[in-house]
């Protein structure tokens, strides 16, 4: 299978692999321009090496932009994915606050007690030394006063002056003793191997140290006391050889001593050795050196230097012990010995001495003085260690419980967005708990339950909705779209709700060939419950419009049926249409069918295009006005009380001729009633506004009142709805 350039960029750029960021194609940029130069180096290389040379730092200076530029983009990818979830960036959390913390204080102690370890083996061994170099100092001071005594008595010291001391002592053998008085070698120098000792000229007094002589370390002390005329100076000296330090190494270790200028010995296989880095060492006396130390490797031997001068291992004493355990680990550490030149008396650092031992071994040298209280407080330790542990793991066990439960909640609460995110509002998250975590998981789903009733109260609102739709198109083919005007009298009608359905009321019914039914009413309430009653009085009033009213005497059904335009059928010739009986026989049909509370203001009236005559009977509804050519008005009360309230209730008649010009005007409290800061518009606004405009078109008359209304609300909303009725006389 073949893959094209854009399947393939696709496929990258899904891994995280194509460049995207100025970062990521600058780094490429760079590889790539670094690989083209490094071609261009080996190409150079077999015409021009020299030149080929010289792109040689360019090229590693481009690999290594690149690379540093790559491993920000490998980190910035690796802390994408590894991050991305809470549970990791909870677990990198603790490893940063609690994980490393206690590694770093870890090793910190171990290697604490690594360097305390080391210490206190060199502590036991130059404490050894000093130990010998003053037992060494008390032979010298018995030598002394044995000598001065004698010297006092006027004898010459000889060898058997120091027979006593030679037969008590039995290290005797290995020391060599020389003494002067004034600038005189006394001659026991010869049977106590001391000839080879001189007299330095910087022993003034006392002195103990390691010093250097012949080649080789001694230990030597040495003292100078006034004798009579003269000075009487004593040395006593004991080499620093393997068997000195094999008796301090025997239960400590191994113990290796590095010296310069001595013969060389192989150091022995599997021990460890000295760091290569040493501290400094601090001495006294007059010349004081700074002691560093560092490994030089040379075939088949291992040397340090100190300075500019090499230290060799002189030799290598005592034995490693084997271990008591998986944590009796090798300690080795090294620490220098302070040399005193003999010669000169210059001090400095001319030996090492490197021990190599076990913690259960120094451990036995710490506490030796305890004894068997010692298991005591090994058992201590043991208890405390235990202890620690238990909280570790306490700690362990209940962090990963709280890790587990703030993780759990945020995947369920990841897990219900993506069941909202799809439109799934019923998904509730369990809540278990009773944390901040568990207070967010009701939250939550308090919300998508708001979220799921707000839908449907979206949902029920748009049914309703769809339904007043429906219901004000019904309601918009009760109200006449063609009207059959009579050749006396022009005729026209304006209704606009305050709400989506309105509860006004205006019809114009054919009752004859010259004989014109008015009607407008005003039901109570709004909205659709009006809007029901509306269209049970408009079918009421066409259905009981096209029967014989003397015929009447039972109410008749009341229903829904919506007609517009002329009826078919009319009231006989000669039988005279009633207003009054019409509005008593609604009054009772909706005082028997409607709660209490509902009930309709409506006028009536029968306009006779013979004789211009219209005879009227108003229930409540308010006075319709005419209005005159001379600007004279007359107001039309003769009626009742309002229709469906009361029952057996009878309504007058009047009647008024109609001249020419004479404008009827009819009108819901829509109109007059709405107020603004200056009051309500008012009947007079009314009046007058159609008083001026009388001799336009009616429809523009209504629109002129209806625009005047309009601009009487202002910004405000329709307070009701807003019916008009206008009919001329011709």
């Amino acid at each position: 299978m073949q893959w094209s350039y854009p399947q393939i960029r696709q496929r990258l750029i899904h891994a995280e692999l194509w460049p995207q960021g100025r970062m990521a194609r600058l780094a490429c940029y760079l590889a790539a321009l670094g690989a083209v130069l490094y071609a261009v180096k080996k190409l150079l290389g077999l015409f021009a090496p020299s030149w080929g040379e010289q792109l040689g730092s360019w090229v590693g200076f481009l690999i290594f932009l690149s690379g540093v530029l790559f491993f920000i983009l490998a980190f910035k990818w690796v802390k994408r994915r590894i991050l991305w979830r809470l549970r990791n960036r909870l677990i990198v959390t603790y490893v940063f606050i609690g994980v490393i913390p206690a590694v770093l204080l870890v090793g910190m102690a171990l290697i604490t007690l690594y360097g305390l370890a080391g210490q206190f083996a060199v502590f036991v061994v130059t404490s050894e030394i000093h130990a010998q170099l003053r037992s060494l100092e008390a032979v010298n001071e018995a030598v002394s006063n044995e000598l001065a005594v004698r010297i006092e008595h006027g004898e010459t010291p000889t060898a058997a002056s120091l027979a006593g001391l030679a037969k008590r002592d039995p290290a005797w053998g290995q020391r060599e003793v020389c003494a002067w008085y004034g600038e005189k070698q006394l001659s026991l120098c010869n049977e106590y191997r001391g000839t080879s000792l001189i007299l330095p000229s910087f022993l003034k007094a006392h002195f103990r140290d390691i010093v250097r002589a012949r080649n080789q370390l001694d230990l030597r002390v040495g003292s100078s006391i006034e004798v009579g005329a003269n000075r009487l100076t004593v040395v006593t000296s004991e080499p620093f050889d393997k068997e000195l330090v094999g008796n301090i190494a025997k239960d400590l270790g191994e113990i290796t001593l590095y010296g310069a200028g001595a013969s060389l010995t192989e150091p022995k296989p599997g021990v460890s050795t000295v760091p290569e880095s040493g501290s400094p060492a601090s001495t006294t006396g007059t010349n004081q050196q700074k002691f560093s130390y560092s490994r030089v490797e040379q075939p088949g031997k291992l040397t340090l230097r100190n300075n500019d001068e090499v230290l060799t291992p002189t030799f290598s004493v005592g034995a490693l012990p084997e271990p008591t355990g998986g944590f009796d680990r090798i300690v080795t550490f090294a620490t220098p010995l302070s040399v005193v030149d003999w010669k000169t008396g210059d001090q400095q650092v001319g030996a090492v001495l490197q021990v190599t031992t076990r913690p259960s071994v120094l451990y036995g040298h710490l506490f030796a003085a305890l004894g068997e209280f010692v298991r005591g407080v090994a058992y201590i330790l043991l208890g405390v260690a235990i202890f620690f542990a238990i909280i570790e793991l306490i700690a362990l066990i209940i962090g990963t419980r709280m890790t587990r439960t703030v993780t759990a909640a945020v995947a369920q609460l990841h897990e219900a967005t993506q069941h909202v995110d799809k439109g799934d509002f019923s998904h509730r998250i369990p809540v278990k708990s009773n944390d901040q975590l568990a207070h967010l998981a009701l939250s939550f789903n308090s919300m998508t339950a708001s979220i799921e009733k707000l839908i449907q109260e979206q949902k029920e609102k748009q049914r309703l909705e769809n339904e007043l739709a429906i219901a004000q198109e019904v309601q918009a083919q009760l109200f006449p779209r063609q009207v059959s005007e009579l050749e006396s009298l022009e005729v026209h009608g304006f209704c606009r709700p305050a709400r989506t359905v309105s509860g006004d009321y205006y019809d114009f019914v054919a009752a004859s060939s010259h004989k014109l039914i008015l009607a407008v009413g005003d039901i109570s309430g709004k909205g659709i419950s009006a809007a029901l009653l509306m269209a049970t009085i408009h079918s009421a009033v066409r259905a009981y419009s096209m029967e014989n009213m003397p015929q009447l005497r039972e109410p008749v059904a009341v229903g829904a049926v919506a007609g517009a335009g002329r009826m078919m059928a009319a009231w006989p010739e000669g039988v005279e249409v009633s207003p009054g009986a019409l509005l008593g026989l609604l009054n009772h049909q909706l005082y028997e069918s409607t709660p209490p509370e509902k009930y309709a203001t409506l006028f009536l009236g029968i306009y006779d295009g013979r004789s211009q005559h219209l005879t009227y009977s108003n229930g409540g509804h308010l006075p319709p006005i005419l209005i005159g050519e001379d600007g004279t008005t007359r107001r039309l009360e003769a009626g009742g009380t309002v229709v469906g309230l009361f029952d057996n209730i009878s309504y007058e008649e009047g009647s008024v001729q109609m001249s020419t010009g004479e404008i009827f005007v009819a009108y819901s409290d829509g109109v007059t009633e709405p107020e603004n800061d200056f009051g309500e518009f008012g009947e007079q606004r009314l009046i007058e506004l159609v008083r001026q405009n009388r001799h336009l078109p009616l429809p523009q008359i209504s629109q002129m009142v209806t625009m005047a209304v309009d601009d009487w609300i202002g910004d405000k909303e329709q307070p009701d709805d807003v019916t008009l009725v206008l009919a001329r006389a011709r």
